[in-house]
């Protein structure tokens, strides 16, 4: 997730249709994760109870942009379509990376009265950052709110007040240059503004998974493992790839310490004869130079994707151990042949949601309907923890998200949540992964792995597309 800057002005009132929308539109926008279903369908099933019409708008700001103005009707007489259900992965609308850019005011112009032809008085937005800023030139024309998503779980705060600690080295022609953040030492879990985002906890059970399967080949065969999970800017896949107990784990937030790192690797290699280590996509060396930018490629959105961040990891370790250290444990082995790497890749982004994804979804859902019918426009929906209270619904405006240079960055892994000498999770850490993830996966979750996995049907009959029933049920503007 990037820093983004768009022109951007506080809350818009809308006070006529706080009292008289009946029908609201929604949308998926940037890269799809496992519970975007359910929020759907949790705004949805709200709109149901509230007497809300809602409209699915086909694939993001694309749609929107679209004079055709594609769209499904989700609730026909106030009952949710079948083909709405929280236990599917990905999004039954479509998802694109289109945003809608504030310098294009003609086509900004053009879309208040495309959704008026349907009735649509406002508008939930299901995403992250991206889709925050493409919402935002919207805010100002009808009511808008966002439902957040992402498997990074990056969209939020460390602390309320974090983004006005967010400083510059320098700025040319009045543009911020690269941005740091002087985060506090300390924080304390109910100072979390979006505690957790859907998608998240879906994402490290894959990646949880993925390590202790890769774990077993690298114990047999006396290898070390480097295992690559998504996490750009922010640490928290990796973090939570410690319930499948990798050895070691290197989040981007916290700079190589390469000396360290092999005097640990040799460690654990001489006492258990493999290591298993987990490593965040955008992982830095000590200069700030992130592994993977030697092989660096780019995604649909220009995001850079660091492909070879595990790979080069390897390359230091190898040149650093060299074949002899190896060679004198294991008779004939070069370095190269006993380190290997895997990525856990797009499997993060897919599937099924665990039971916390598709329940939290779904609540964020309804609570961004709530919100939209109550005339909070730019508004985010968040998902708040306490000891008192336990999880619990809350939102803030969107602006408050931002910089003093506008900026939504994401939200990093706070250092009081990571301990860089043992490269684990730290004590608030534990605490803060165990009191999201220790009960996210429900009953039926386990009992579909039974009965699906291997259901003999599946011998006898192709996979049946959702997108074939929602192709049937697409209008367009006449």
């Amino acid at each position: 997730m990037r820093s983004h800057s768009v022109p951007v002005r506080r809350s818009t009132s809308f006070s006529e249709s706080a009292h008289s929308m009946r029908r609201i539109g929604i949308l998926t926008a940037g890269g799809d994760t496992p519970a975007l279903n359910a929020t759907i369908f949790g705004a949805v099933e709200r709109a149901n109870e509230r007497g809300i019409e809602v409209v699915g708008i086909i694939r993001g700001f694309a749609g929107v942009v679209d004079p055709r103005l594609p769209h499904v009707r989700l609730n026909p007489l106030l009952s949710t379509i079948p083909e709405l259900t929280p236990t599917r992965g990905g999004t039954i609308l479509g998802a694109s990376r289109t945003y809608v850019d504030p310098a294009q005011v003609e086509l900004l112009n053009e879309i208040k009265p495309r959704l008026a032809k349907l009735g649509i008085e406002g508008l939930i937005c299901v995403g992250g950052d991206g889709t925050i800023n493409g919402m935002q030139p919207l805010s100002e024309m009808f009511p808008c709110v966002l439902a957040p998503k992402t498997i990074d779980n990056d969209l939020g705060l460390n602390y309320i007040d974090e983004p006005s600690e967010w400083t510059v080295e320098h700025a040319e022609f009045g543009q911020p240059g690269p941005a740091k953040s002087h985060a506090r030492d300390i924080i304390a879990l109910d100072e979390l503004i979006n505690f957790a985002t859907p998608g998240y906890a879906t994402a490290v059970y894959v990646v949880v998974q993925g390590v202790e399967r890769i774990r077993t080949t690298a114990e047999s065969h006396r290898r070390i493992a480097i295992i690559e999970v998504m996490g750009r800017d922010s640490g928290y896949i990796p973090l939570g790839s410690s319930f499948g107990q990798p050895d070691i784990i290197l989040l981007p937030e916290f700079p190589i310490d390469m000396d360290h790192l092999e005097h640990r690797v040799a460690e654990l290699y001489d006492l258990q004869k493999h290591v298993v280590i987990v490593v965040g996509e955008g992982v830095r060396d000590q200069s700030g130079r992130q592994l993977g930018a030697q092989t660096k490629s780019y995604d649909p959105a220009g995001n850079v994707i660091y492909s070879g961040a595990a790979e080069e990891l390897k390359r230091l370790l190898a040149m650093r151990f060299g074949d002899e250290f190896f060679g004198s444990r294991r008779k004939h082995e070069s370095a190269d042949s006993v380190i290997f790497t895997r990525k856990v890749g797009h499997t993060q982004r897919g599937g099924r949601p665990i039971k916390f994804d598709r329940f939290f979804a779904a609540q964020l859902g309804g609570k961004a309907v709530d919100l939209i019918a109550e005339n909070r426009n730019n508004h985010v929906a968040t998902l708040q923890w306490s000891e008192a209270k336990g999880f619990y619904l809350d939102s803030l405006p969107a602006y408050k998200l931002r910089d003093q240079w506008k900026r939504i960055h994401p939200r990093r892994v706070h250092h009081s949540l990571y301990d860089p000498q043992r490269f684990q999770p730290s004590l608030l850490g534990r605490k803060y992964l165990q009191t999201m993830l220790t009960n996210a996966v429900g009953t039926d979750d386990v009992e579909q792995i039974r009965l699906d996995t291997f259901s003999p049907g599946k011998l006898t009959s192709r996979y049946q597309s959702v997108n074939l029933e929602i192709h049937q049920r697409i209008e367009t503007l006449k």
